[in-house]
């Protein structure tokens, strides 16, 4: 069995994806751009709650304003690169983000509400940028490794960004720990803006000569991308609220970081597997086994290296299945409006996320932690066998209508 694992699981993928002209920079500026993008939210609780002596509940108003924001101003930004381009966009976001990174630390609570909306509309659009440059930049036929690459990235700024902001804003001030994360994000716009990537492939029409409408490609199939995307992002929006209320509960919440460290883990060890692999599930299996093996996740009790252990199936699937619905929304979406859909898939991620984390705590609220994992997995299972119908249809209408092109055939849900 040996022999067929090593010749199942390959680098072979990954150097060919990596080979390609432009990928190996944008994938390391990627990185290093998110770091600080990711220390926004626990920046912003440390002022509120520590500098400006406010509670929790208005520290969230302030994460709340900024999700918002950003999930209405993703897609708009998204069409605003399909018709002017990156660099405006980039230019845009970047005086916008200067602006607020450097006004917030002075800002009383009632105008840092507002403002913290504008900045969220305008934020800096780098991971659905990056998802769109990918798909540029990358034959539709190796994307699954290059988006996989992705991903992984993404989990890596997650797992240092806050760290770092938590050991700033302890070590100092939160509010210099505020101006130290906003020229991370303003340098972060300002290398993106010289790095300049591709938003469209060389082949594909830099001006489309009559206007795309919204019914040709905002399908039902797009659609159940989105929906299974944002069923994902619940599910760890939950799963993280879920972990600490469990160990709190059994008195062991000191072992947080090391119990969401092995969940980061694991979950990079199940995207590099995603690419390696040389045919992977769809993205609407992959967020029914996500959201399936988070359900008894709470049955590993109290002790944090049981819990640990419970996490590592469901971590697995994180990384995948965010480059499987990433993939689809790339092969799904024509290349003039490529930029709004990566928008729609960045509004759906980031959705989920800020669904998850209040339900979750409402139903632990009402019941007790591992229901926390019960009920959003039960949420994600449900949303992809709502979708099921879709993908079966599809499914119907390949099988009758075979492409001979095998690039021409979307990848399946």
């Amino acid at each position: 069995m040996a022999p067929e694992v090593l010749t199942l699981v390959n680098l072979k993928p990954y150097r060919e994806a990596l080979a390609l002209p432009g990928l190996r920079s944008l994938l390391l500026v990627s990185v290093l751009a998110r770091v600080p993008l990711t220390a926004t939210g626990v920046t912003l609780t440390f002022y509120v709650v520590l500098d400006l002596g406010r509670g929790y509940g208005a520290a969230g108003l302030v994460g709340a304003a900024s999700t918002i924001g950003a999930a209405v101003g993703s897609p708009l930004l998204g069409r605003l690169i399909d018709r002017r381009g990156l660099r405006p966009v980039l230019l845009l976001t970047t005086v916008a983000e200067a602006l607020f990174w450097s006004a917030a630390p002075t800002l009383p609570y009632p105008v840092l509400l507002p403002a913290a909306f504008l900045a969220g509309l305008l934020a800096l659009p780098i991971f659905s940028m990056v998802r769109q440059s990918i798909a540029a930049l990358v034959p539709a036929e190796k994307r699954r490794p290059a988006y996989a690459l992705d991903s992984m990235a993404v989990e890596l700024s997650f797992m240092v960004g806050p760290a770092l902001a938590v050991a700033l804003a302890t070590a100092v001030t939160p509010r210099l720990t505020l101006w130290a994360v906003g020229a991370g994000i303003v340098g972060s716009g300002v290398c993106f803006w010289l790095l300049n990537p591709p938003v469209r492939a060389a082949g594909e029409q830099t001006g489309s000569p009559r206007r795309v409408h919204r019914r040709e490609w905002l399908t039902p199939r797009l659609l159940a991308v989105l929906a299974v995307s944002l069923a994902a992002t619940l599910v760890l929006g939950g799963t993280d609220v879920a972990v600490v209320a469990v160990l709190r509960s059994g008195g062991e919440v000191g072992w947080t970081g090391a119990v969401l460290a092995a969940w980061a883990v694991a979950s990079l060890v199940g995207g590099f597997a995603y690419g390696a692999v040389r045919r992977s599930p769809s993205p609407l299996v992959l967020v029914a086994a996500l959201s399936l093996t988070t359900i008894p996740v709470g049955l590993g009790g109290s002790h944090w290296w049981l819990l640990s252990l419970a996490l590592i199936p469901a971590g697995a699937l994180c990384a995948p299945t965010i480059a499987a619905t990433s993939d689809a929304v790339s092969r799904l979406a024509p290349a003039g409006v490529r930029g709004m859909a990566m928008g729609l898939h960045g509004s759906a991620v980031t959705v989920g996320i800020a669904l998850g984390a209040p339900l979750a705590g409402a139903v632990i609220d009402a019941s007790a932690p591992l229901w926390g994992f019960v009920v959003t997995g039960a949420i994600g299972a449900l949303v992809a066998l709502a979708v099921l119908p879709v993908e079966l249809r599809h499914r119907r209408h390949t099988l009758s209508t075979p492409s001979r092109d095998p690039e021409l055939t979307p990848a399946p849900l």
